[in-house]
């Protein structure tokens, strides 16, 4: 089954006008963050999510702005000292952010995110603490599950199994444990190469019923400027090289949502097509890996 293309609200420079477009091209997952656009981009989705009640959404926790901050001290949820870093994933405050993010979007996120926890001093404590209350909100139907979107974190931080451990110790056998996000990308491939041989995050989310998001699939957009021709056409002759960044994202085994930033319709629009492709085959795979390393 090919995997559906989701907005990512971190790059885009009118939410709502982007929302619009890729809802037009058949998306039906945006995913956001209540540190993204200044702070402000789930309020600038709440009118979309209100006039598209089946689209669903994925938000976080972790992250904050200056502002937020400062709303989270005045709520006694964030000390000074935990709002140094710039991130934090304490009970109090995850509740209380979980609880803003629907606020401002206007509805129950399908899935809250606990953003990079790679960034604590002791990760799979914070992510205890993390899925702890995420667990009480998704029992409370304020939330519909949650997840883990990291950047590096499979890399040595935690893995899936690590993550089902602590959600069954959170939340039993009944956990709301249900989706991790990654990157995946030309510049990113140690998970297209563990995913060919039925290792790392993939394969594991997978193999237990977690779904999969794929962040950053061209790099920020840079991807497109470093592909060479020749290294597109090795990777499917006729394709932009954006096109070919992606379809080898795409092509992933265990890829379940791409999340792509553009808000710009023809390139959602081709993105659309390429995903709908049938996945290069594994010996193409390995060529690039081959090629550009893991």
């Amino acid at each position: 089954m090919s995997p559906d293309l989701a907005l990512g609200t971190y790059r885009c420079r009118d939410i709502p006008q982007a929302a619009a477009q890729a809802i037009a091209c058949g998306t039906s997952w945006i995913d956001t963050a209540p540190n993204y656009h200044h702070g402000h981009a789930q309020t600038r989705l709440q009118p979309v999510l209100a006039g598209n009640p089946d689209l669903r959404v994925s938000t976080k926790v972790g992250f904050f702005t200056p502002d937020l901050a400062t709303a989270a001290g005045d709520a006694g949820v964030l000390t000074p000292a935990e709002a140094a870093p710039g991130h934090c994933l304490t009970h109090g405050y995850v509740t209380w952010q979980s609880r803003r993010n629907a606020a401002e979007l206007g509805r129950a996120p399908d899935i809250v995110f606990v953003h990079n926890p790679e960034r604590a001093v002791r990760p799979h404590d914070a992510i205890t603490r993390a899925f702890s209350a995420l667990e009480a909100e998704a029992r409370a139907g304020r939330i519909g599950g949650y997840g883990v979107a990291t950047w590096t974190g499979f890399d040595g931080a935690f893995s899936v199994a690590d993550l089902l451990r602590i959600a069954t110790r959170c939340g039993g056998p009944g956990h709301h444990l249900a989706a991790v996000q990654l990157p995946v990308s030309l510049v990113m491939l140690k998970p297209v190469a563990q995913a060919l041989d039925g290792t790392g995050p993939l394969a594991e989310a997978t193999a237990t019923g977690l779904d999969t998001f794929i962040s950053a699939p061209l790099h920020g957009g840079e991807l497109p400027a470093m592909v060479t021709d020749d290294l597109a056409r090795l990777i499917a002759p006729g394709h932009t090289r954006a096109e070919a960044a992606l379809r080898v994202t795409a092509s992933t085994p265990g890829v379940k949502h791409v999340i792509l930033g553009s808000g710009r319709a023809r390139h959602r629009e081709a993105a659309q097509r390429v995903l709908s492709l049938p996945p290069l085959s594994d010996k193409t795979l390995h060529e690039v890996i081959d090629v550009l390393g893991a």
